[in-house]
């Protein structure tokens, strides 16, 4: 019963429970406080210097702040004030100060390639004729100003690409400006970017990235062009940068009154609703789980291949071939998952076609090769000297003792090891997200800055992440039992010494 009782104080909290009226009134009430900020947007610049002993917390999703701040772990935050407007329709609790923190100018950030000169140029002259022509402010009206989450739709059609095909980076979780609506990519950000590519020729590719990845992204020359760029000197600097294309007050979330009167279990079945059959979203959460099952299975596959041929050109004990394996396993043993995809994505494959897919099937076949090396090392090195030597003495070859006498003991010893690296290697694919692919923790935070909802995305997401490790140890523990000797039925182990009699 109590339980029961914590849980469902649990969805109260997530779904949006009433709010009591807020102390604050003004900006240099939250001095001391604790606010968010979503990483790499540089809001917290704007009031920096009048909340002088506030903590500032950052977030990579706008949603996860409104979370943050109903459980009591922030006071505030800040967001601009067209997303704010998409959020209240969402969560009738919230409220803001009355005093904006301050004004934003958004820029889209030039790649670093050899079409870089040319991008700028033609972006700018759309900005120009799109504010002289009225374009610009159609743009805001439907998207922003008239914004209806359900109905509004993005054309992304009619592109002649005779010029060739731009990439370009959008937050892609972030209403307005750059969300998934009906399974497909759609926003201000994404109106914007197809009205400039039919008018100059282009075919654009959206990327859904991380908005602090975009930046590193487009100055790798991976992306031609980022959307959303908040405008800074230092920007100004060491990037690239268009002309601005929208403006808007940043404003400071506090918590208010919830007078919306929906009870719990009608909150409930409404989360349920806009998170799975709302656009048909539990299709999202299919194709994720699908992304993420792809790379898992293709990483296991190609890194127990690769580990196993590293595996036995070191087993002579080649002092080359060892001293270089040893380098390799301390690299990727010693760089953070995150660091080695997005080396791998922006610098290493930085200028080639490879989508974000098969660049982390590259990455995680590299870690689980390492892993798989460790355990052939360990498995092997528990069978005796003196079983390969007795091998030989029975006539049996070099290659003959290892995969027939050595390989199956060792077996035994590392196969619990390889299940549990398994495990821990799907878990780790929930990072792939950074390098703009649409995996099942990718698709979760997708959907959640949709709906404003947390409950049912990360419940879901965590249920789906259980079933495909379950399914996928069970493989493994099948192999693992068949190869075991005291599973071995009786009439074999006769047959096996019937054949030297």
């Amino acid at each position: 019963m109590r339980r029961l009782l914590v849980l469902l104080a649990l969805l109260c909290l997530v779904i949006g429970s009433a709010a009591a009226a807020s102390e604050y009134a003004t900006i240099e009430d939250l001095d001391g406080h604790d606010i968010g900020v979503q990483t790499a947007v540089l809001y917290e610049d704007l009031i920096r210097s009048r909340v002088p002993n506030t903590t500032f917390q950052y977030y990579t999703m706008p949603n996860d702040m409104i979370l943050a701040l109903q459980s009591g772990k922030i006071d505030a935050y800040l967001i601009e004030e067209v997303s704010y407007g998409v959020q209240k329709k969402n969560h009738p609790d919230l409220a803001v100060l009355e005093e904006p923190a301050g004004y934003i100018n958004a820029t889209c950030i030039i790649g670093n390639n050899e079409k870089q000169d040319r991008i700028l140029s033609e972006l700018n002259a759309f900005i120009a004729e799109s504010r002289e022509n009225g374009l610009l402010d159609e743009l805001y009206d439907y998207w922003i100003a008239d914004f209806d989450p359900v109905n509004d739709t993005c054309d992304t059609t009619g592109f002649t690409g005779e010029n060739g095909v731009i990439s370009i980076a959008v937050e892609g979780g972030y209403e307005p400006f750059s969300f998934i609506s009906n399974g497909n990519i759609s926003g201000f950000d994404v109106d914007f970017a197809c009205r400039f590519a039919r008018a100059y020729g282009y075919t654009p590719e959206f990327y859904e990235v991380p908005f602090e990845a975009i930046a590193p992204g487009v100055e790798s020359g991976k992306y031609d062009i980022g959307m959303n760029i908040v405008v800074s000197a230092e920007r100004n600097e060491t990037g690239t940068l268009s002309d601005v294309y929208y403006s808007t007050p940043i404003r400071l979330v506090i918590e208010g009154e919830d007078e919306s009167g929906i009870g719990f279990f009608e909150q409930l079945a409404e989360s349920f609703n806009k998170t799975f059959m709302r656009e048909g979203r539990w299709k999202l959460f299919v194709q994720g789980a699908g992304v993420t099952v792809l790379i898992t299975v293709a990483s296991i596959i190609a890194g127990t291949a690769l580990g196993f041929l590293i595996f036995m050109l070191c087993r002579r004990g080649a002092r080359l071939a060892n001293g270089a394996t040893n380098v390799f396993l301390w690299l990727i043993h010693g760089m953070p998952t995150v660091l080695l995809l997005m080396i791998l994505y922006y610098i290493i494959f930085g200028s080639s076609s490879l989508s974000g897919m098969w660049v982390s099937v590259v990455g995680f076949s590299l870690m689980f090769a390492c892993s798989m090396i460790d355990m052939l090392r360990v498995g092997c090195n528990a069978i005796g000297r003196g079983q390969f030597e007795a091998s030989t003495a029975l006539g049996y070859s070099d290659s003959q003792s290892f995969f027939r006498i050595i390989l199956p003991q060792a077996a035994q010893h590392f196969l619990p090891i390889y299940r549990n690296d398994v495990v821990t290697l799907i878990k780790e694919t929930s990072v792939v997200g950074y390098i703009a692919v649409l995996d099942l923790t990718k698709i979760s935070d997708l959907v959640r800055s949709r709906t404003y909802e947390a409950f049912f995305p990360l419940i879901v997401t965590a249920i789906m992440y259980f079933v495909i490790s379950a399914v996928l140890t069970r493989i493994v523990r099948l192999v693992e039992n068949s190869i075991d000797p005291r599973r071995r039925k009786k009439e074999k182990i006769l047959k096996g010494i019937k054949e030297w009699e």
